[in-house]
């Protein structure tokens, strides 16, 4: 059973496991509004409902018009664009010796022997199609 968090105002915003109630605790962004009697985790009371008293910021949200390599493999989900294989390797559609861009339209992920495989081609003279387009994500990815 989870923790329920309320906003400053307090409004239910989300729920949370114990560890993770407790470690908002320990950074002093939230306190305690409902305990479980006689239990205790160190020094604070088993929570079930604690309430934020300062702004957390989320660092898993990225804007999506910043590109980053962790970003690409996220918006492709770790698949291969060549052969749908596990990707870790991010590729240049247009090579940056042919004046290629590092940019969300023209990155991609690929699976290691695709990348190697493609080199410093186009992915039409390397006769490797892209099985979908690269796209600009919205929001969270």
């Amino acid at each position: 059973m989870g923790v329920i968090v309320l906003n400053a105002d307090y409004l239910p915003h989300q729920t949370v496991s114990v560890p993770h109630a407790v470690r908002m605790l320990v950074r002093k962004v939230a306190v305690v509004e409902e305990a479980a009697e006689n239990r205790v985790i160190g020094p604070y009371p088993w929570p079930k409902v604690v309430r934020l008293v300062r702004y957390v910021y989320q660092r898993w949200i990225m804007p999506s018009d910043r590109f980053t390599r962790v970003g690409m493999l996220r918006r492709d989900k770790y698949i291969c664009r060549y052969c749908k294989k596990y990707g870790d390797t991010m590729d240049h559609v247009i090579p940056e010796s042919r004046g290629g861009a590092t940019d969300w339209l023209n990155c991609v992920t690929a699976c290691e022997d695709c990348n190697f495989e493609k080199a410093d081609r186009t992915p039409e003279q390397a006769k490797m199609p892209m099985l979908w387009e690269p796209y600009i994500p919205k929001g969270k990815f």
